[in-house]
């Protein structure tokens, strides 16, 4: 209902009515929300709420300050939020899937998605685990080339606004594509010691871009072993594994200053022998421990014997490779985050670190990183749940942070096919996974063209799909005809049976106001409403009777077997054949026809002196059309139509009419005689 000072709106039970409140409707994908503040006299005064986004969602100034805004801004309104504005606000469940830059997101995932739901699932061991990591990897790559569209429009947009909400996507989507890959290193591909760190450093590389600028910098200067911030990279390097990219840095500084060359060498020689986890197996972890703890010793005795004192930098790299905590905290600026503390820190001191140690070393990693100067943001928790293997508090806390359902949906939906939530049923029926494909897909069908994709979604809902699908498809707007044999098609696939029914009569009905017949009347039909077909039947007979044709004839010649929906849709079905058959001539088989619709009753009582009148033309051929009992059958009739009308005052006080049945009684009359002379004799007289 509208919000009018005659109709009050809903507002929060047992507020005190003298009071501002918060007042809102209910809509099938969205809440129109205003303040309002109630007069004595019952009526109210809205006015509008701030255009800031809802405080419930966010991932904190620090760490992402612009994608906080952007995780929370589903409120979208109109005018300048004034205290003395009156416009209302509507409150959208998905905001995100207007934004025209996410549509690839929504549209290349649906087709991994569909892709997954026909997989092989009796693939085993290994050729699964690998069909599954690849699926994980295509959403990635989705993510990862949306981000880049989001990024190159925020560069080349001019719009300040635009430019802010461009960078805050870039900044949302990062970081789902890293909660992502982290759950695809544990989850998905369950990497074991020795191959887990080499995903995880892979996993800081890819996602820690904040030097790359710095690296590129310096390379590209004329004396890279010049520059100032020369050693930052080196340490960047050695922070992240990137030992060769290191040495061949360090090897600028060595040709730069001979006399660091024999501690460039040894230097080099440690870095170069550095025990690293292969991802063949071609050595146990018992092996790579031993080579790891006697290399670990070698880099102890240079330290200790002072063989890099005279030069701080080369000295902190060595403490660095020893896994000093110290030393690494000192890099603290260069690493930006906690995680990446955390696998530099396994790199150089736990290399063949497990699973389910990395819940300890990624505690104390946080702890010892943040050092009580800042509080753990929502991406901190999400990320740190995942090294707890903690799947369900990372789906719970995704839901409650990010602004869609499209993240927790797709990656619970993959999760699922990794047989490691089978076990986990949400109290009220469903389970996580159909719970969340039911919350996103019903996102998308509050969308004027993404509402095809949900369909998929609720087919893949085993439970519920179906049940959400129907209350959803009645709801779509059915603005075109094309747009309706779309959703036809989808109800016809399905057999639902009710919702086809549905659309046919709304489109009937619409077609019907527009004085479209023939569509109304084959929408009617192919809903088999009996009744409305009936009605638009009555429709196209009072149309002939105004205007002397028939409009839409193919249609209505070639009805066929549909024409028996109803008496008057068969009715006007046949009377259009006894006009075809009167137009080639076939006068003897027209007669017979018209007699027909006479006699059967299926006529409405209105059309009978129509088809009376009809006839005259056959009773003055020169040939004789009719016999005598057919003759006798048409006086009958016409009798009954002028005996049995209950205006029969207003019958006869009408002219034209008494006319006609005049010239009926004479026409009947004289071809009754003209029978009579022929046959000789009339049976029975």
């Amino acid at each position: 209902a509208p919000l009018t000072d005659s109709v009050p709106p809903q507002v929060v039970p047992g507020a005190d009515p003298s009071a501002r409140q918060l007042c809102f409707a209910w809509g099938p994908a969205e809440v129109l929300v205003c303040e309002t503040l109630f007069g004595r006299a019952g009526g109210s005064r809205f006015r509008c709420l701030t255009r800031c986004p809802c405080p419930s969602r966010f991932w904190g100034e620090d760490r992402a300050g612009a994608a906080a805004r952007a995780l929370t801004g589903s409120v979208a309104g109109t005018g300048d939020g004034a205290p003395s504005s009156s416009h209302v606000f509507v409150v959208r469940r998905d905001q995100d899937i207007y934004i025209q830059t996410l549509r690839k997101l929504f549209n290349e995932s649906h087709g991994i998605f569909m892709g997954l739901q026909r997989s092989e699932e009796d693939l085993a061991g290994k050729s699964r685990k690998a069909q599954l990591v690849q699926v994980s990897k295509n959403y990635r790559s989705v993510i990862r080339a949306c981000m880049e569209d989001m990024h190159q429009a925020a560069v080349s947009t001019r719009d300040p606004t635009l430019q802010s909400q461009y960078s805050t996507q870039v900044s949302i989507l990062s970081a789902m594509e890293l909660i992502w890959n982290l759950c695809e290193i544990l989850f998905v591909e369950a990497a074991t010691a020795g191959p887990l760190l080499l995903r995880l450093l892979d996993w800081v590389r890819l996602h820690v871009c904040d030097v790359d600028s710095m690296v590129r910098e310096v390379l590209n200067s004329e004396s890279p072993s010049k520059h100032k911030l020369f050693w930052n990279v080196v340490d960047v390097f050695v922070l992240q594994g990137r030992m060769d990219e290191a040495r061949h840095l360090l090897s600028k500084e060595a040709s730069a200053n001979p006399t660091s060359m024999n501690m460039y060498r040894i230097l080099d020689d440690l870095m170069k022998k550095m025990p690293v986890p292969s991802l063949g197996n071609t050595q146990t972890l018992t092996e790579l421990e031993l080579k790891w703890q006697h290399w670990h010793e070698e880099c102890q005795r240079y330290l200790q014997d002072g063989t890099f004192a005279s030069n701080p930098h080369m000295e902190s790299i060595c403490k660095i490779l020893l896994g000093d905590e110290d030393a690494i905290l000192e890099k603290k600026e260069l690493m930006t985050t906690w995680y990446h503390f955390l696998v530099t820190r396994l790199l150089y001191s736990h290399p063949t670190v497990k699973p389910m140690e990395l819940r300890f070393y990624a505690q104390s990693s946080m702890d010892l990183f943040l050092g009580g100067e800042s509080s753990p943001e929502p991406l901190d928790m999400i990320l740190m749940a995942a090294f707890e293997f903690e799947m369900h508090q990372v789906i719970k806390e995704c839901s409650i942070v990010l602004s869609n359902w499209w993240f927790v949906a797709h990656l619970t939906d993959l999760l699922d096919h990794c047989k490691l939530l089978q076990s986990h049923n949400l109290y009220f029926g469903s389970n996580m996974r159909e719970f969340l494909l039911l919350e996103y897909a019903s996102g998308l069908f509050s969308h004027h063209s993404l509402w095809q994709l949900g369909v998929d979604y609720f087919d893949h809902c085993p439970e519920y799909g179906r049940v959400y699908l129907e209350l959803h498809i009645e709801r779509i707007p059915l603005s075109t005809e094309q747009k309706a044999l779309k959703v036809l098609r989808i109800c016809e696939q399905r057999q639902m049976h009710e919702q086809v029914r549905s659309i046919c009569k709304i489109m009937a009905m619409k077609a019907l106001r527009n004085n479209r017949l023939g569509s109304a009347l084959s929408w009617s039909i192919r809903a088999k409403d009996a009744a409305f077909a009936t009605l638009i039947s009555d429709r196209f007979l009072k149309d002939y009777c105004e205007r002397g044709s028939f409009s839409d004839l193919d249609l209505i010649d070639n009805l066929g077997p549909s024409m028996l929906l109803s008496d008057r849709l068969t009715f006007l079905g046949k009377y259009r054949e006894f006009h075809r058959l009167y137009g080639e001539k076939r006068f003897p088989e027209a007669a017979r026809l018209l007699l027909t619709l006479m006699t059967a009753h299926i006529a409405p009582c209105s059309f009978w002196m129509t088809l009376l009148t009809d006839a005259l033309p056959l009773l003055e051929q020169k040939e004789v059309i009719f016999s005598a009992e057919q003759t006798y059958e048409l006086m009958r009739c016409l009798e009954d139509l002028t005996a049995g009308n209950p205006d029969k005052q207003k019958f006869q006080d009408d002219d034209v009419e008494t006319t006609k049945v005049e010239m009926l009684r004479l026409a009947l009359a004289r071809n009754l005689a003209r029978v009579i002379v022929k046959e000789g004799t009339v049976e029975g007289y």
